[in-house]
């Protein structure tokens, strides 16, 4: 049955970063445990759209096929998501695939992250240390602590929960819940806590924190399932603290 069974796509396409978008439709033949990247690739390798037309090959970035990664975030029947995870048996036809909003697009379902890695640079979202001679070994955490900052760092920067965000679009500068996450899971680190009161001040600056509009939207699209609802309520916690040390001039750290 699966020979003349046929699966439908509807393409968000755009050609130039400043070219209007327009929709494409592609049939494809369907195959046991396809996937939208499984099926993008099949469009890729024979660009021929719905009406039997030669096109140009469908624009998209993936890399580790795994939910690893985060590179292939799209819109996938109106919800921002993995496109590798999403199988085509569990999609509602025709399955309508564009890029996320939030961004600028590069091409097709391309976009471009520059927000994130600014957002990234804007809370230091490392650990600095001096990479000049072997460290040994780093310091140990207490392992109920270790166990749910390791919930923490599996965010994989793919930027659906700021998709999911209405709080985050053209006309705010909203940091995004990710990054509000990455600041508590960095400070909890024994060596990252020294930069604690630098992550939390930009957090506090335009665009932090207050910008939130606490509609959990966040929490539910994450694909990690990363709980960002209460990384945001502890971060406005430690904001609330650190505004007092700024205040009375406090030059240390006092947990």
């Amino acid at each position: 049955m699966s020979e003349n069974k046929t699966v439908r796509f509807m393409i968000t396409r755009q050609d130039t970063m400043d070219s209007a978008p327009y929709e494409e439709e592609f049939v494809l033949p369907y195959r046991p445990n396809m996937n939208v990247i499984s099926a993008l690739m099949e469009i890729q390798r024979n660009p021929v759209n719905a009406k039997g037309e030669k096109t140009t090959p469908i624009s998209w970035d993936m890399n580790c096929l795994e939910e690893v990664c985060g590179a292939c975030s799209m819109v996938i029947n109106g919800k921002p998501r993995q496109a590798c995870t999403a199988l085509v048996d569990k999609l509602e036809q025709p399955i309508r695939l564009a890029p996320m909003s939030t961004f600028p697009v590069v091409r097709d379902l391309q976009i471009d992250r520059e927000r994130m890695f600014d957002s990234m640079k804007r809370i230091k979202a490392w650990i600095p240390i001096d990479g000049t001679y072997e460290l040994g070994p780093g310091p140990r955490m207490p392992e109920r602590k270790r166990q749910w900052a390791y919930e923490l760092s599996k965010c994989m920067t793919c930027g659906v929960c700021l998709e999911a965000c209405p709080n985050v679009n053209s006309k705010s500068d909203f940091i995004g819940p990710a990054f509000i996450s990455l600041v508590r899971l960095f400070n909890a680190h024994p060596t990252g806590s020294m930069n604690r009161d630098e992550r939390l001040n930009a957090l506090m600056g335009d665009g932090g924190l207050q910008d939130c509009g606490n509609s959990q939207n966040c929490v539910q699209a994450c694909p990690k399932g990363i709980p960002l609802t209460t990384s945001i309520a502890a971060m406005n916690r430690a904001a609330t603290v650190q505004s007092f040390r700024n205040f009375f001039g406090s030059d240390h750290q006092v947990d």
